[in-house]
């Protein structure tokens, strides 16, 4: 048979031609073009590419099947082997399959850079500032972010990196960062032209641009959004923060995440205020009580003394004929911080909602509440879509599904094996 006049089988300069049109394809987040490529074609290269097109069309167990199978048969070439496992690991990101993940990524990320392959370095170092993001590890993911070499990214995977960047700037209360985060996103989809990325971005707008909380103040409520929460925290009012769970005058925060009788109580204090709160009315809020005995009024001065001792630095509590009055030291006026839709399940909405990611054991713990009580709202919060969890068994967290930074699709842009 012939040569051609490159001195290679005409067959072989058609097999590189496949690859790299596939790879084209998919960089531009066309997979269909891409499968039609290298859909027959069992060599390595071709398997790698089948796998990323098979997962950006959302059949992620076949497209790990195939990116481990062409990994497998790259042990030769540890550069084009690196990038598979970066293919799989990505799959592994957005199935919730952690377990590993962080030293996985790591390790790939130094195998790419040890080589010179700086994009897909680039893409693994965007992957990991993900996985820290999405386990709530903002400093760590602010790190890496610093660290990563933006103009090795390729385009696709640079909205990612901009949602994290907001992502982190939301749970930090920084609206301006966030907003200037989610612009350099939207930009960077739009240069690309894949309109999966683009509805990322847009998703991750909505819920900025969503009402954040509520503030409650003198029997009136206002929504916030984030700038407007941003600019409450730092005013001079004594806010008692629902969303969080605890109570901030200044610099002086005091945390009552795990005393939810006393947030019950100061909540219900804070709302009133100026007034006081009958003891009737404080025994439901903070013990569901709704035919309270001698046993739970003695429970209620318990507690009530407890509270008093935790707010020493910014406010007292002083009895009426009636019941209790919150008084703040100084000047202050006092406020609440809600979240901004409160019903079924708000208690663990807002214990979510600090951006970590929590156990089932601690929620219940925190909530005084049984652990299967919490499993079955946690349960029903996740086919509602407003949760989602990582880990399996005794390591598995939850967290709240309100905050950009997560990969809501497959990106899987960086450069694949050519060879």
């Amino acid at each position: 048979m012939k040569q051609s006049r490159t001195g290679r089988h005409p067959g072989v300069s058609n097999k590189h031609d496949g690859i790299a049109a596939a790879s084209q394809a998919l960089a531009a987040g066309d997979a269909l073009t891409a499968l039609k490529r290298v859909a027959l074609r069992d060599d390595p290269p071709a398997l790698a590419l089948r796998g990323i097109a098979m997962a950006q069309l959302g059949d992620l167990d076949r497209a790990r099947d195939l990116l481990r199978r062409a990994a497998r048969g790259l042990r030769a070439d540890p550069v084009a082997r690196a990038r598979c496992r970066l293919a799989v690991a990505e799959i592994a990101l957005v199935t919730r399959d952690l377990g590993g993940l962080d030293q996985a990524l790591g390790t790939v990320r130094s195998t790419l850079a040890a080589q010179d392959d700086r994009a897909n370095a680039a893409h693994a170092a965007a992957l990991q500032a993900r996985l820290l993001l999405l386990t709530g590890r903002l400093d760590q993911a602010e790190a890496v972010l610093g660290t990563l070499d933006t103009a090795a990214l390729p385009p696709a995977s640079r909205p990612g990196c901009w949602l994290v960047a907001a992502g982190i700037a939301m749970r930090r209360i920084r609206a301006g960062d966030a907003r200037a985060a989610l612009d350099r996103a939207a930009r960077a989809a739009h240069q690309t032209g894949i309109a999966a990325l683009a509805a990322e971005v847009a998703q991750a707008r909505a819920a900025f641009d969503a009402p954040a909380a509520r503030l409650i103040e003198s029997g009136r409520e206002v929504l916030l959004d984030l700038a407007g929460v941003e600019a409450l925290l730092g005013s001079d009012l004594l806010l008692v923060d629902a969303c969080r769970n605890l109570l901030r005058g200044g610099a002086t925060v005091v945390p009552l995440a795990g005393r939810p009788v006393l947030m019950a109580l100061l909540r219900a204090l804070a709302e009133a205020w100026p007034g006081d709160v009958p003891r009737e009315t404080l025994l439901a809020r903070a013990f569901r009580a709704r035919q309270a005995d001698e046993s739970h009024r003695a429970r209620l001065r318990v507690e009530i003394g407890r509270l008093r001792g935790q707010l020493t630095p910014l406010a007292g509590i002083r009895a009426t004929g009636r019941g209790f009055v919150l008084e703040p030291r100084g000047a202050r006026r006092i406020a609440v911080l809600a979240p901004p839709v409160e019903g079924d399940h708000a208690g663990l909405l807002a214990l979510l909602a600090d951006g970590e990611a929590w156990s089932s054991s601690a929620l219940a713990l925190a909530l005084a509440v049984s652990p299967r009580s919490v499993q079955r709202a946690l349960a029903v919060l996740d086919e509602a879509g407003r949760v989602e969890w990582f880990g399996h068994g005794r390591a598995r967290r939850w967290i709240v599904r309100s905050v950009p930074g997560f990969p809501t699709g497959l990106l899987l842009p960086a450069p694949l094996p050519m060879r």
